[in-house]
Order: structure tokens, then sequence, then C-alpha cells
């Protein structure tokens, strides 16, 4: 999982700047096994972007370690290998790492934490504030605060918190996509937390093979990409699909969902367990590599989104990469980061979604009017997100005392 490769002078600050880079997300995953997320996906770009000069900062039980660059490179490279003994190295490394680590970072140095990592932890705060760190915090949605009921217990609350303390000690935030900073200057417009410099800088979809084969299959079939969690709405694809195979038996169009199960969605989750009318169209793939993906992908009659909420949306702008027109949910980071192609509905109006799947299934005029548009298409990428960041981190000014006890509140 390598970003584009650039020379570290162009990263914004100078070579002979501090750079502390959080890395406490990916240790942790990377211990659990944990396939990446979208997250993890900006924690790698990131860690392999400055690898080499970055201090790695690890947060454990309440302390914070500040690795030296060149364990914070090995560890970087570790943690990009898929090597079926990561985690015994990986105890190793911090064995060797944390007892070199101090706990005092210098005064003033810059703090990228772009994983959300420890935000609810009003001791981070305290710790940018006692060495005077000029921080900058990667936000990537507000979606535990919009949609509450999609999220595990406590989870709003949780997420709260950490907005909160991203607002009070952040010297500057970058934002997955403007409409994310929209939802976070509303947060804090009513909250009296005003919002630091900004800047929007989209998400790379490079991670999957341009020039992968697609999948051959007998029937034509449809892709849906994201944990299955209330929020992403695959009851109503499979709501859907139950009718079509009462309606059109073995004719009917396939549905393959990629993801691991999640939380809150206990009902779609009943009926991949116990619907017999889904068992033949339906195919479920908790796991499942780029390799795979980009040729299910490439393959399909279309990518469906119909989430209640998103904050960036990699799937779409992956699957539009490939040339794979999308339905999607009529939301207003869809439209930011995709535009005008794909075709845009209510995530509520089951009739639309069915309406669209069978003219996709078959020679459909709205598909093909998205294929011809996606021959133009350009996908962000991680040269394009660092060529936003970097000028703007150069620009970015010392740290401003902010009102830590907001933070509070």
């Amino acid at each position: 999982m390598t970003a584009a490769a650039t020379p570290p002078i162009a990263a914004g600050v100078t070579p002979a700047d501090p750079l502390l880079l959080d890395v406490g997300r990916l240790v942790w995953r990377g211990w659990a096994g944990r396939l990446p997320t979208g997250i993890d996906r900006v924690c790698h770009a990131y860690l392999d972007r400055y690898a080499g000069r970055a201090h790695g900062v690890i947060q454990w039980k309440g302390r914070r370690f500040v690795l030296p660059p060149d364990d914070t490179a090995r560890l970087a490279a570790l943690l990009a290998s898929d090597a079926a003994d990561r985690r015994p190295r990986l105890a190793a490394l911090l064995a060797r790492a944390l007892p070199r680590a101090v706990r005092a970072p210098r005064r003033g140095a810059l703090y990228l934490n772009v994983g959300h990592t420890g935000l609810d932890d009003p001791g981070l705060v305290d710790w940018i504030a006692r060495h005077e760190l000029r921080a900058v915090h990667f936000i990537h949605d507000l979606i535990p605060l919009e949609t509450p009921e999609y999220c595990r217990p406590g989870e709003a609350a949780r997420h709260e918190r950490r907005m909160r303390h991203a607002l009070a000690s952040a010297s500057g935030i970058i934002g997955n996509s403007q409409a994310t900073l929209d939802a976070l200057d509303a947060f804090g417009a009513a909250r009296g937390l005003p919002r630091p410099p900004a800047v929007a800088a989209w998400l790379a979809a490079d991670a999957l093979p341009h020039a992968a084969a697609p999948v051959i299959a007998e029937r034509p079939y449809f892709v849906a990409v994201g944990t299955i969690e209330g929020r992403k709405n695959h009851l109503l694809l499979l709501q859907l699909w139950r009718a079509l195979a009462q309606r059109l038996g073995a004719t009917a169009p396939r549905l393959v969902l990629v993801g691991q199960r999640g939380w809150e969605a206990a009902d779609a989750m009943a009926l991949l367990d116990r619907c017999a009318a889904l068992a033949p169209l339906v195919e479920e793939r908790g796991r499942c590599d780029d390799e795979a993906l980009a040729a299910l992908l490439s393959g399909a009659r279309a990518l469906l989104m119909p989430s209640f909420a998103e904050g960036y949306g990699m799937p779409v702008v992956e699957a539009m990469r490939l040339g794979v027109p999308v339905i999607a949910s009529d939301l207003a980071v869809f439209r930011e980061i995709a535009g005008t192609i794909p075709t845009y509905l209510s995530p509520l109006d089951a009739v639309a979604w069915e309406r669209a799947v069978l003219d996709f299934a078959g020679e459909s005029a709205a598909r093909e009017r998205q294929r011809a548009a996606l021959r133009d298409y350009r996908a962000p990428d991680w040269g394009t997100h660092f060529a936003a960041v970097a000028p703007w981190l150069a620009a970015l000014p010392a740290r401003v005392e902010r009102a830590v006890i907001a933070a509070r509140g």
C-alpha cells in the first residue's frame, strides 16, 4: 500500500522541522489482523509519505510514546507487509522501540493525527497544549453525530468528544471532503467552537488494480461494497432482491455483497442467514482482496450504494475509476466527489431502486450515459491529495492558544 512517491522536502515542512505522525491506529489494527478500512488506507498513505523522517507517535493507556525516525521507518515497512508472522515481528519491534521512545516531544513540533486516534481522550488535548504542538487533525466524518441510530451505543458521545477535542486543540484541520468540513462547521457553530484553518483534500482511489480482468458471469450481477451496518442500508437491497426472487426466480440478476459484518444491521443479517429465496441470488464476501474486488466491479452492471450517510464514499470513486456505473444515494458528498455521473436516488425509495436495478441489468440508456461519461473521468490520487495538503501545511501559522476548556463541555 504505497502512496505516490515524491521527495519529503515537498511535503509542506522542511526536512529540519520536527514532524510527529500518530501511528497508533495502524499498530493496534495490525496487531489484531483487521482488514484495512478507508481510514486505515489514509493512515497508511501518510505513513508511507513521511516514513524515514517522521517520529511515530503511539498512544497507549493514556500515555504517548514518540519513536525515533529509524524505528518509525521499520514500523512502516512491517505494517505495509502481508507477512504471516507480522504479529510476533510487530511485538519484537515494539519491544525494542518503546524503551528508546521519548515522552516529551520537541516543543512546537507539527503533530499529524490522521485516524481520529485518541481524540476522545482529554489527555491528548493536554499533551498537545503542554508541548505547544501544532496539531493537525484529519476529520473523516461526523456520522455518529448525524445518524446515531446507525452506530454502536455510546459512539455518539465518544464522537462528540473527538470533535470537541479536535476543534479545541488543532492548529489546522484536513477534511476528506468539503461536505465533511461543512458538517464540522455546523457542529462547531452549534457549540461555540470556531474551526481553525482547514483544507479539503479528496482521497485516492488508486488502491484497486486498474487493468483487472472482469468477472465473466452467466447472469448480470451488481456489487455493494462496505461493512454490513445499518447506515449502509443493505436491508433495502436485500428486500429488493427478495422481491425479485419471488417475481423473476432464477432469471433475476445477482447481488454480491463485499464487506465484513458490522453492527446495527440485525434485520439484514437475518435475511442473509435465514431467507432461502436469497441464497441462489445473493453472495456475501466477508473478505475480498483488492485484485478480486477490482475484477468483481469490472464485470458488474453497477455499484450500488444506498447509504443513509457517508463521510466520503471510496467505493464510488473506485468503481468510477474502473469505468463501472454507479447507482447511489443522493448525498452531498457523493455529488461533490462524483458530480453528475452516477444515478442518484433517495435511500428510502425502494420502488426507484428496483426500477433502476432492472433497467441497468439490461440494455439501458442511463447506464450507457454513465459509461460514456466515465471515459473522461479522472479519479483523485494521492499525488493530487498531497498537492492540496503540502502547500497548506507549509503556510500553516504557529500554534494559537485555543479554548481548551470549551472542549470539556
